[in-house]
């Protein structure tokens, strides 16, 4: 048997898509489907009908499956994802990556959580990305009437603010102020019609620990700019722009004290673990050359070392939780407590 063989497949990058109906995941599931972009993706949607497949670029089907001649292949899901997923892997010829899209007004958690917790599912593919969709448009309004929105936003990873041809440049600042309030963590794309680049939105390796936040300067930036010179921050944008229900508390520290740190977020994540939508970080522990790496969805929460801290790096830890009802002065300075003496 050759070395090829022996190998375990690679787990399969998993993307799951959300946003509601009207904000474009139509159009972006049908460039993914219909496209020559030489891989290979297995799409998972809800209803056929509703993405709309052109039955010109349907290769064969049966009932659940269909082929598309770029090599892509669509299914629907019928009560159990996981299911369809070792379905999928069964399949020859496995795909370069898996889509998941969430109907409009899904949470995203359960579905980012059956990636993270089954294990057979979680043998043979892995959580990559959530990406929200959102309508520059319609969004002040979906916030308004719908937690949903403002969860959906507060789950991804990545953020493609879609039709901002619609709306004066005025709006879409207000508008991608509004998605930083939620989310300082995310990554936002601007497009029209969906035209992100598919690389943009599929196998970003956002939830892999090795790659997490890895080339996100934003993310390590996240409210400089609304400290003030005793370190904490008064400036609460988000109620500027409406009153969002989702928060996003962004704590920074030195090196932690691994005896302190660890029990603390074990805790914190146990007792608010409903309220925390998400969490990210990056942390700094005393006497470790690594870079400890947090990435969590409710009370499931993973974290590894991800790479030596570089040269010249400051030796800085940082954490983002998003959620509701946050007490982000009580995180805030238990948070410092685990500081290494």
């Amino acid at each position: 048997m050759s070395e090829a063989q022996t190998q375990t497949p690679a787990q399969i990058p998993v993307t799951v898509l959300t946003g509601y109906l009207g904000s474009g995941k139509t159009t972006l599931l049908n460039r993914i489907l219909s496209e020559s972009h030489g891989k290979r993706y297995a799409v998972i949607v809800n209803e056929f009908g509703e993405i709309g497949i052109d039955n010109d670029l349907i290769v064969e089907s049966d009932e659940e499956i269909y082929e598309m001649n770029n090599g892509c292949v669509c299914c629907t899901v019928r009560g159990d994802l996981i299911r369809v997923v070792e379905g999928l892997m069964r399949r020859p010829g496995r795909f370069d990556a898996i889509v998941v899209e969430t109907t409009g007004l899904a949470d995203p958690a359960p579905v980012a959580q059956t990636f993270f917790m089954d294990e057979d599912v979680r043998s043979k593919t892995k959580l990559d990305a959530v990406v929200a969709l959102v309508d520059a448009k319609h969004l002040p309004l979906r916030l308004k009437d719908s937690k949903e929105a403002e969860d959906q936003i507060a789950f991804a990873d990545v953020v493609v603010l879609n039709k901002t041809d619609l709306v004066t440049p005025e709006e879409l600042a207000a508008v991608e102020a509004t998605v930083r309030a939620i989310n300082p963590a995310a990554k936002i794309h601007r497009t029209e019609r969906s035209g992100v680049e598919l690389a943009e939105v599929l196998d970003r390796g956002a939830f892999d620990l090795s790659r997490a936040l890895d080339n996100d300067p934003h993310f390590l930036e996240a409210h400089d700019d609304h400290h003030d010179h005793d370190g904490h921050d008064h400036h609460d944008h988000a109620s500027a722009i409406h009153d969002v229900g989702v928060k996003s508390v962004s704590l920074r520290g030195g090196e932690m004290d691994p005896k302190k740190f660890f029990p603390w977020i074990e805790k914190i994540t146990q007792m608010e673990g409903p309220n925390i939508l998400r969490l990210k970080g990056i942390i700094a522990i005393k006497d470790d050359p690594d870079r400890y790496v947090l990435q969590g969805v409710h009370m499931i929460i993973e974290g590894d070392h991800q790479r030596p801290w570089k040269d010249g790096e400051k030796h800085e830890s940082r954490l983002v939780f998003i959620g509701r009802d946050l007490d982000a002065e009580r995180l805030r300075k238990s948070f410092e407590a685990c500081q290494a003496a």
